[in-house]
């Protein structure tokens, strides 16, 4: 297997990496960090996951490159009926799964079901679907429990792709994690941890395959997956995971005309979790001084060489609601006078340990840029201690309100304002400003304020300005209650040798693997 000789190379160095080595296989070999260990879409959460899902499944709709809505396995958009509590969707009748199955109504239902019963993350159709029905071999109808604007985005979702009834009949209740069957324009023919081949569907319903397949290999050192671009080994490499120096660096080799980037939509936040259920963290005030003492611009230009755009929002700008800027700017004045209401800076510091994630290579340089800029500004006033801790554990953690401030990222499951803002704001059980149960427990938080879910649920069944006003204030109250502290966007990147054509994504921030090509 060509893919076993980059094992061997890890060890490569930059001085080893100008030399080319000439191509071995028809297959296009393209890199990304991480490990696989399941590809059952009602499972599916990592980046390399969804990646490569979005090549061997299709979904009902999808965002192309400009935000809009396509249909896919659908025939036509969406009809909204019965005061917005009915969804109908015509499906094409021309469509194939891996192992021959049609494609119809039935198979849709099947899928969805079988997510709904132990999908991981079906907590992202949040007990919208009441009835899943299919009153026309290629119909399918959705009876909702209450009209619901971001549907049409959840129809995008990666997982909700749907797989074969036949190949799945034994799985309705458990997950099938080493094959997959579905309808794209890739089948799996080989699965391992590491390495999933993956060949064109001869019976693919639209555009083929614009290469003979791809070895798709998973790797999880920054170096050697730079390495082995840089040598000619791998043909096409994702970004996710790579130092900041080493994808600075392949950004301005692109410029030099040594390699071909593509970017896709910058759908993926960075941000800090304040724990606002126990002291000292529970005082607002001292919240609101944190978020004033971030210099994200100087974080952007020290960590990512600006290459990650500063965030003073929770929804990323491409989406409806996520162009204005709700949290403070830079103030260290501001910071250094509410700290003084608090009690501090007369001979008496606030201490804050801030949790940053040992295994992601942008996290330490986060926490180092914020830690030496405190100490310059704020020295009297406020001291981070800063502690690496591996990052599943400081997500098995982060419900039990182990961190005070802890680093993380978020992308949402689909391309909607409501994918960002209830994983992290929604509660189902308050006690004034404390949420007991609900996501943001679970997302190590425990923010909330009297209103605030309603207002999530109105904002979900709004369409056009009246939504995006109503978004608009869930943002203002959760910027003003500062248990979240958004700090970068992060832009998908994927870079190719010369002799591809220049690497293409969809609107999700998915790389269209189908569209990798080599030059004539």
């Amino acid at each position: 297997m060509r893919w076993a000789a980059i094992f061997s190379g890890l060890l490569l160095t930059l001085s080893q990496s100008s030399c080319q080595h000439p191509r071995q296989s028809n297959h296009l070999t393209v890199a990304s960090a991480g490990k696989i260990t399941s590809l059952d879409p009602a499972q599916a959460s990592t980046f390399d996951v969804l990646q490569l899902l979005s090549a061997l499944g299709d979904t009902l709709y999808r965002l192309n490159a400009k935000g809009q809505l396509e249909p896919r396995l659908a025939a036509a958009h969406p009809t909204i009926s019965d005061g917005g509590l009915t969804i109908s969707i015509p499906l094409r009748n021309d469509v194939l799964f891996h192992d021959g199955t049609r494609f119809d109504a039935a198979a849709m239902a099947f899928s969805l079901q079988r997510f709904l019963r132990i999908g991981t993350l079906n907590y992202v159709v949040g007990g919208r679907i009441a009835a899943i029905e299919t009153p026309a071999p290629y119909v399918l109808r959705l009876r909702l429990t209450r009209p619901s604007s971001s549907l049409d985005g959840l129809l995008t979702s990666i997982n909700l792709t749907p797989i074969s009834p036949t190949a799945y009949s034994e799985n309705k209740d458990t997950f099938l994690n080493k094959k997959f069957v579905g309808t794209g324009p890739y089948r799996l023919t080989s699965f391992q941890s590491q390495q999933q081949r993956l060949e064109p569907f001869a019976d693919y319903w639209s555009t083929p395959s614009s290469n003979s397949g791809i070895d798709f290999i998973n790797l999880s050192n920054s170096t050697a997956l730079f390495g082995a671009l840089r040598s000619g080994e791998v043909d096409v490499l994702l970004s996710n995971s790579l130092d900041e120096d080493q994808r600075r660096l392949l950004h301005q080799l692109a410029s030099q005309g040594k390699l071909r980037e593509g970017e896709g939509a910058p759908l993926e936040i960075g941000y800090i979790t304040l724990l606002s259920n126990a002291p000292p963290l529970n005082k607002a005030i001292l919240r609101k001084a944190l978020a004033y003492s971030l210099n994200r611009k100087l974080i952007s230009e020290r960590v990512s060489y600006g290459m990650r755009k500063p965030l003073r929002s929770l929804i990323p700008p491409s989406l409806p609601g996520g162009e204005q800027e709700f949290w403070p700017s830079y103030a260290p004045e501001k910071a250094r006078e509410l700290l003084k209401e608090a009690g501090y800076c007369k001979n008496k510091q606030l201490i804050l340990p801030l949790t940053f994630r040992s295994n992601v290579p942008a996290d330490k340089l986060l926490a180092l840029t914020w830690q030496a800029q405190v100490a310059q500004d704020l020295a009297d006033c406020l001291r981070i201690n800063i502690d690496g801790v591996e990052s599943t554990t400081v997500y098995r953690q982060l419900g039990e309100g182990a961190f005070q401030a802890v680093m993380l990222d978020w992308r949402g499951a689909y391309p909607d304002p409501e994918a960002y803002l209830v994983p992290l704001l929604s509660c189902e059980k308050a006690k004034g400003l404390i949420c007991e149960a609900g996501e943001a427990a679970i997302s190590g938080s425990f923010w909330t304020k009297p209103g605030l879910e309603n207002a999530l649920r109105r904002s979900d069944q709004l369409r056009g300005h009246k939504r995006l006003q109503q978004i608009r204030a869930v943002e203002r109250q959760a910027a003003d209650g500062a248990a979240y502290l958004p700090l970068w966007l992060v832009t998908p990147r994927a870079w190719a040798q010369l002799r591809l054509a220049k690497p293409e994504f969809d609107g999700s921030g998915q790389l269209l693997l189908a569209r990798l090509r080599l030059l004539n």
